[in-house]
């Protein structure tokens, strides 16, 4: 026989296992913003849900951008042309890169619930492009 608290784990468990959802954005060289663009570049999951970036077109890898983390989470670089997925455990922005496009603006937002860390996020310098393009992404936050 259960324990009413052992139940009650394992109720949580699984409606938090089903209600994850995986969420896919593209690595491209050249998608509906223009060149060396990840697709969407805008993501808002939920905090639980895996985002999984596909390299649609060879030479882009991902990497997690210094100070643009939820307190507690690991940065991250993948290696050129392999598929990544991350699960956003933490509440938050998560900003990313591609390292070789980052000042051509191939930058991307993941808002997994509550903003956080969104003024520190928000306060870190961009070279090139990827300033104008995480300024609107910013904007997208809710």
């Amino acid at each position: 026989m259960f324990k009413p608290l052992t139940l009650a784990t394992a109720v949580a468990m699984l409606a938090t296992g089903v209600a994850a959802e995986t969420h896919e954005i593209k690595m491209l060289n050249r998608g509906e913003e223009g060149a060396m663009v990840f697709e969407p570049a805008f993501v808002k999951a939920a905090p639980g849900d895996t985002v999984r970036f596909v390299p649609a077109d060879k030479g882009h890898n991902v990497q997690s951008i210094e100070a643009m983390l939820p307190d507690g989470v690991e940065s991250f670089k993948t290696k050129y042309n392999e598929e990544f997925v991350l699960t956003v455990e933490a509440e938050g922005v998560y900003g990313v890169k591609c390292t070789p496009h980052y000042g051509m603006g191939m930058v991307a937002l993941i808002q997994a619930g509550e903003p956080v860390n969104l003024e520190q996020a928000n306060a870190v310098e961009h070279r090139g492009k990827a300033s104008a393009k995480f300024k609107g992404l910013f904007e997208k936050v809710q």
